[in-house]
């Protein structure tokens, strides 16, 4: 998987567990993966968007494994304006993502494939009771579409997981990594 190496900068405080996590996918032969919350970047200037490492980049990265795997990315976010700049980064891959504007919880309820990988990141993390609680209900949402090999990477450790950790470790999930931001989990080890 050298195409990740290009996601290894230094503001991307997220990149080591995104690393980990593609290697256990791989792994285990994921295909399907679903995210909520897509990647936005960030306007520079008037109009050019660029990359915001900070945020992990989530969208590219996923899109780019879904074409290496030869899977599909399903993307999910409440926000026209950031599916598109999605669209933007990702438009080398678009035969592998498709994208959803909708509220993640629904989305998920609705979503009807058995899911490899699925990355919970929707929702902005400044109010952390509400923020928290939302994960939640995507994890309640999600959880019959999970198998024992999936793999759940939560974001934004403690601003939106206060409530989603426990639940996935009541339903004998396991924490596979951690870091400041992101927490890995499955039922396999």
């Amino acid at each position: 998987m050298k195409f990740l190496d290009k996601y290894n900068n230094s503001k991307n405080v997220r990149f080591t567990l995104f690393k980990k996590t593609l290697e256990i996918a791989i792994s285990r032969g994921s295909k399907i993966i679903v995210e909520t919350g897509t990647s936005r970047g960030k306007k520079k200037f008037l109009f050019f968007k660029k990359f915001n490492w900070k945020d992990g980049m989530s969208t590219l990265i996923f899109s780019e494994f879904a074409q290496f795997v030869q899977g599909e990315l399903h993307s999910c976010d409440i926000s026209e304006k950031n599916i598109n700049n999605a669209k933007d980064f990702t438009k080398k891959y678009t035969d592998y993502v498709d994208f959803y504007i909708k509220d993640s919880i629904i989305f998920l309820q609705k979503f009807h494939k058995k899911i490899d990988l699925l990355y919970l990141d929707s929702f902005d993390g400044h109010d952390v009771e509400l923020a928290s609680k939302h994960q939640l209900n995507e994890a309640k949402a999600v959880i019959d579409k999970l198998k024992d090999s999936s793999l759940i990477l939560l974001d934004d450790k403690g601003a939106k997981t206060v409530y989603s950790k426990e639940f996935f470790l009541k339903e004998d999930f396991k924490i596979l990594g951690e870091s400041a931001n992101q927490l890995l989990l499955s039922k396999m080890l």
